[in-house]
């Protein structure tokens, strides 16, 4: 399992603190912002970068998959949107929906009316 060592007490950091805490040149964190879509940190008006702390643990899980693991980018990719794919399959068991079938708009329609229903009942 992948150990991310404690971050410091930060809500941001440069693209400079992650390099120096993960340990990965900053020409390859550019790199892999261009590669992976969920890494994509905020930019200052100066165009600065600045990474969560969320990114910086999916930097170590990038880090990890490539380097030790020996995945390769696309490997890499695959990996990480297949987690969103699992998510979306759990909450369809859990929920007994038929994601498949049912187009995306009266899903939500059919969300909009449940938690409605919801909260007239809480207002009683």
């Amino acid at each position: 399992m992948l150990e991310v060592p404690p971050l410091p007490d930060k809500e941001y950091f440069t693209i400079g603190e992650v390099s120096q805490i993960t340990f990965v040149p900053k020409y390859t964190l550019r790199y892999w912002e261009s590669e992976f879509n969920l890494l994509r940190p905020v930019r200052k008006s100066s165009g600065q970068r600045r990474y969560s702390a969320q990114e910086v643990e999916l930097v170590f899980k990038i880090k990890d998959l490539l380097y030790n693991k020996k995945y390769t980018i696309k490997g890499v990719k695959k990996y990480l949107t297949g987690g969103k794919r699992k998510k979306l399959v759990d909450l369809q068991t859990n929920l007994g929906l038929d994601l498949e079938h049912m187009p995306d708009s009266k899903f939500l329609r059919d969300i909009k009316h449940e938690l409605k229903h919801v909260l007239k009942l809480l207002k009683v």
